[in-house]
């Protein structure tokens, strides 16, 4: 073929990536302006004017009109705050001021997409006969027959060998959602081991290293409630993940736990990072409908990014979340949160959803219980159940060293065990994600042991639910050998004085 030739095809496959780009870019805006309409004071990729101070505008009427315009229209504020700008272009005159002019416009535009110098993505291979291959399930009839259900694999009986093989929570296998139908499970666990969302932090690890670290599965002291005994809990598997896009993994992630909660079992799933909070809400709603469920999202960070390249990672979801309407905004509650961000535009765009945070601030200033009392009723406005997103990072990395962006200051586990099991005990839950849990970033099994023996405080509510145990607060009366003070009674009354005896007469000589 000759050079015309080529160059056609060059063009074709170009306008093809164009194309699908394009496709995709439209997409993404068609699904954030489904359900609840995001607010008008979106500050999403906004830009606001920058206005010439006085000043300064008769030494700046010697720019060319088109880059007085590109500065006034505030562009280049991405790369140099204006009142920096401004303070520099006062020591500044003719040619120095030119220079320093261009430099900022060139820097601006360089780093702009431009359509036909930038690709903005490459286009998927949808000719490979293994485009779905990640993610298709094994056909049953390829198995050795049996019955649905979970599968017992119990190599012992009784003790503590389990199955024999790592689970969560030392809880039978299920393959199927007809097994967990049949099993008729209140509880599967499943693993999400995506990480592309969060950068290559071993996130990915975290499902494999939580089967194979104790503390999940067992009684719970506090309420004296075994959630194996009390619940039909299973191990459901990893969810299948295409670690080299994020955007595929996570319509499947909200496959599966869309399939899973039509089942009746509550879905915990474990990540990976938090992006999976997005697919995950998406899921559960898509059984129990836009706006049927609240969510607390416990995490160090605010994680409702909205003007990255990446539409979706594991600092975005947030925003994916409200302004598809999966959640309300009035139903979304944050709390824990302490990083150096959001900027105050953020905090601005929260409020406008209606959304509701607790800083660390407010739990300072309030205590814990205050706090968690209003979330609750913050996220069950109008709400049937309650979503618990729990980043690990909320808790200070004394306990959680290996998560990819620790910040000190946060709960202890003397604090969130207790905070868990009663969000679980008191609540209808809907489901629940732990998430950012990286392994290779802790030499000891600390973060592991204290995320299982978090995932036990929620197996434990929901066990405490199902018995009937929903009061406020829940305690086991046999697990303290305190007793409830006496109530009070009247003092007694002060003894009688008897009145003094008449002294008997003293016979003379004898001595008193």
């Amino acid at each position: 073929m000759g050079d015309d030739g080529d160059m056609a095809l060059r063009k074709k496959a170009l306008a093809a990536v164009l194309l699908a780009s394009g496709a995709m870019l439209l997409a993404g805006v068609a699904a954030q302006s489904q359900g609840v309409p995001i607010s008008g004071r979106d500050f999403t990729n906004a830009i606001e004017p920058v206005t010439i101070p006085d000043d300064l505008k008769a030494k700046l009427s010697v720019l060319p009109k088109d880059k007085l315009e590109l500065i006034t229209s505030g562009r280049t504020s991405r790369y140099v705050r204006p009142e920096r700008m401004f303070t520099k272009l006062r020591t500044l005159s003719g040619p120095q001021l030119t220079a320093y002019i261009d430099a900022i416009i060139s820097v601006t535009e360089a780093g702009e997409y431009k359509a036909g110098r930038d690709k903005p993505s490459i286009a998927l291979n949808t000719k490979s006969p293994t485009f779905n291959a990640w993610k298709v399930q094994r056909p049953q009839t390829m198995n050795p027959k049996r019955e649905d259900g979970p599968l017992e694999l119990g190599k012992y009986i009784g003790g503590f060998g389990g199955s024999g093989i790592p689970t969560f929570a030392n809880a039978p296998p299920a393959l199927t959602y007809a097994d967990l139908k049949a099993g008729k499970v209140d509880v599967a666990i499943v693993g999400a081991p995506l990480d592309m969302g969060s950068g290559w932090r071993d996130a990915v690890h975290g499902p494999v290293l939580l089967r194979a670290t104790g503390g999940a599965g067992g009684n719970d002291m506090y309420s004296m409630v075994n959630p194996n005994a009390e619940l039909k809990i299973v191990d459901f598997g990893d969810i299948a993940m295409d670690n080299l896009s994020t955007e595929r993994s996570v319509h499947h992630v909200r496959e599966v736990v869309r399939e899973i909660a039509k089942t009746g079992a509550i879905p915990i799933v474990i990540g990976g990072d938090h992006s999976l909070e997005y697919p995950n809400l998406a899921g559960i709603t898509d059984v129990h409908g836009k706006g049927n469920v609240g969510v607390v999202h416990f995490d160090s960070h605010y994680d409702a990014g909205r003007d990255r390249v990446h539409l979706i990672d594991h600092g975005q979801p947030v925003y994916r979340v409200i302004s598809e309407g999966h959640v309300p905004g009035k139903n979304y509650v944050q709390v824990g949160l302490r990083a150096r961000g959001p900027d105050a535009k953020t905090f601005q765009w929260m409020r406008d959803q209606g959304m509701r945070y607790h800083t660390m601030v407010d739990v300072e200033r309030r205590g814990w219980d205050a706090v968690m009392k209003d979330a609750v009723a913050e996220a069950k406005v109008s709400a049937k159940k309650l979503w618990i997103s729990f980043d690990i990072d909320v808790l200070d990395p004394a306990f959680m060293p290996a998560t990819g962006t620790p910040v000190p200051g946060g709960l202890t586990m003397r604090e969130a065990q207790p905070i868990m099991r009663r969000l679980c005990a008191e609540n209808d839950i809907a489901g629940i994600d732990i998430v950012e849990y990286a392994p290779y970033l802790d030499t000891s099994y600390k973060t592991a042991l204290n995320t299982n023996f978090l995932l036990n405080a929620c197996l434990s509510g929901i066990a405490m639910r199902k018995k009937g145990l929903t009061q406020e607060h829940y305690l086991s009366p046999i697990s303290s050998m305190d007793r409830p003070a006496p109530a009070a009674s009247p003092p007694p009354p002060p003894p009688k004085t008897p009145l003094p005896k008449a002294a008997a007469p003293v016979a003379k000589g004898a001595r008193r």
